[in-house]
């Protein structure tokens, strides 16, 4: 990933996705979803720390991003930000449904800026109100990486319940914020399983609108 460490772990029976995002240079590091099992994700970060500064540096967790406000993905965050002193950030329409209140309420276009790091914030409106992903830029080298949650996974976008005013929303949003916007060689890492990219998806994007969901 270049500049950047990205790490992922798996935790609890819902097979949630947690990330961490950490600058080579100085080590500062980002998570992506405290959902579960928060030794876990604890780990994932010291392990990430180490590989980066070859077993010099410290976890240095300075955010925690969730995705979206469903409790799935935020079951580890009063234990995390507790163990390490991260401020906490979400998209402004699901700050409510944390467990604790955010620190920093996200919106379309924001910046998530550390030292070493710094990722676009993307409102993607269908699966809950407040729904973000994070896009880490691309380099000559290397694809962007797109965090996505639960709005975008392979083969389809996220749950929006047979609802099909949200479910335009959410494609919509995904098809102009994403896909118009990113290069087919985009990295897609969703909020549960496996990653993607958008070159793989896109050519489905007629028949998820056929469809409807």
């Amino acid at each position: 990933m270049g500049p950047v460490v990205v790490s992922k772990a798996s935790v609890s029976e819902q097979d949630n996705c947690c990330y961490v995002v950490t600058a080579r240079d100085g080590g500062v590091q980002l998570l992506v979803d405290a959902a579960d099992d928060a030794p876990a994700v604890l780990a994932l970060a010291d392990e990430a720390a180490t590989v980066t500064a070859g077993g010099r540096a410290a976890r240095d967790v300075r955010v925690v991003v969730t995705t979206h406000g469903h409790w799935d993905h935020h079951r580890a965050l009063p234990d995390v930000l507790a163990a390490t002193g991260a401020s906490s950030a979400v998209g402004a329409d699901d700050a409510a449904d944390l467990p604790r209140p955010a620190d920093r309420e996200l919106h379309h276009g924001d910046v998530v800026d550390l030292p070493g790091l710094r990722l676009d914030v993307v409102h993607l409106r269908g699966h809950t109100p407040g729904s973000v992903a994070l896009v880490l830029p691309g380099t000559a080298e290397h694809p962007p990486v797109a965090f996505t949650g639960d709005s975008l996974f392979p083969g389809g976008v996220g749950n929006t319940w047979q609802d099909p005013g949200r479910f335009a929303s959410l494609l919509d949003d995904v098809e102009a914020r994403l896909f118009d916007v990113l290069p087919d060689a985009t990295l897609v890492l969703p909020g549960h399983g496996d990653g993607t990219t958008l070159g793989t998806e896109r050519p489905q994007l007629p028949g998820w609108r056929a469809r409807g969901w």
